[in-house]
């Protein structure tokens, strides 16, 4: 059950990385926070390229970096956005629907349909992000879902499970074609790459990149650069449905950060509506081990 304990830490990590990124964001523009994040996370994790053998690269690798590091760019300033725009313990939880849309997406991509377990999934998954603004139903039985629509932050929240539903077909034609680890570096090298120039048009934030504000960002990449080296372990250990799932419980973690950290209210029914969201990813999960 190592792979437990890594996937467990993963999602720990993860909730971490969160804490920070909402902290960087009360002061510095949401792409700049991105190009940091991706940035942080390339210095922590190049020192392994020492340590660890450089793989066979194949044609297709190209294409997946491409892909990967322009999708990615677009979600990671979409995701900073959404922490920096609504509350955390919103808009995490509706990375969840990341496998939904798979799900979705596939029958039209790859002519793969769900199983009931994942139709069951699917349900859970919607049935949690009702729960999240429950306290909008007094509007309407469907406000709660219309809540969704109606918030940017948690429009751009959904924008990023949908791309990151896509991008998952970059980073397995990238894993096939190189490593795990080697694959994770080169991808977040490119994401800091496109974003940078985009940044440097945020002059005024580099003036405010000192002491706490530093120590912030720089704390979030080590976060997030822990939370990759543990996953990619963790994969190399059981089914890759297994790690993405108790990753996901992160989410639960995040809506505690966002009321003890930033006295963020709801706590009980996005505490609920995040637990019924996760039980749906598991379900998803494991039908597709099952399938």
């Amino acid at each position: 059950m190592l792979w437990l304990l890594f996937a467990g830490a993963t999602a720990f990590f993860e909730s971490c990385k969160d804490i920070f990124s909402k902290k960087s964001l009360q002061n510095l523009d949401a792409i700049f926070v991105a190009t940091a994040l991706n940035f942080f996370t390339v210095l922590f994790l190049s020192p392994l390229l020492f340590f660890i053998e450089i793989p066979e690269i194949g044609q297709p690798f190209w294409v997946a970096l491409v892909g990967g590091g322009v999708g990615n760019a677009i979600a990671f300033s979409l995701l900073m956005k959404a922490i920096q725009l609504s509350d955390l313990s919103k808009v995490m939880p509706l990375t969840s629907f990341t496998p939904l849309f798979l799900l979705v997406t596939s029958p039209l991509i790859v002519g793969e349909y769900p199983s009931q377990l994942g139709i069951i999934g699917i349900i859970f998954i919607v049935t949690g992000a009702y729960f999240l603004n429950i306290n909008q139903r007094k509007a309407g039985f469907f406000a709660p879902l219309k809540a969704l629509g109606n918030d940017t932050g948690t429009r751009c929240a959904l924008a990023v499970a949908f791309i990151w539903s896509l991008n998952s077909n970059f980073d397995k034609l990238g894993l096939q074609n190189s490593s795990p680890l080697f694959w994770i570096i080169c991808v977040y090298a490119v994401i800091t790459l496109l974003l940078f120039p985009v940044a440097l048009f945020r002059a005024a934030n580099f003036k405010q990149v000192r002491g706490k504000t530093l120590r912030n960002l720089a704390v979030m990449g080590l976060f997030n650069g822990l939370t990759v080296s543990c996953q990619m372990t963790a994969l190399s250990l059981t089914l890759v449905a297994y790690v993405i799932s108790i990753k996901r419980t992160s989410t639960i973690l995040s809506v505690f950060w966002g009321r003890l950290f930033f006295q963020e209210t709801g706590l009980r029914e996005r505490l609920l509506g995040a637990s019924i969201m996760v039980l749906g990813v598991f379900a998803i999960a494991f039908s597709q081990t099952i399938g």
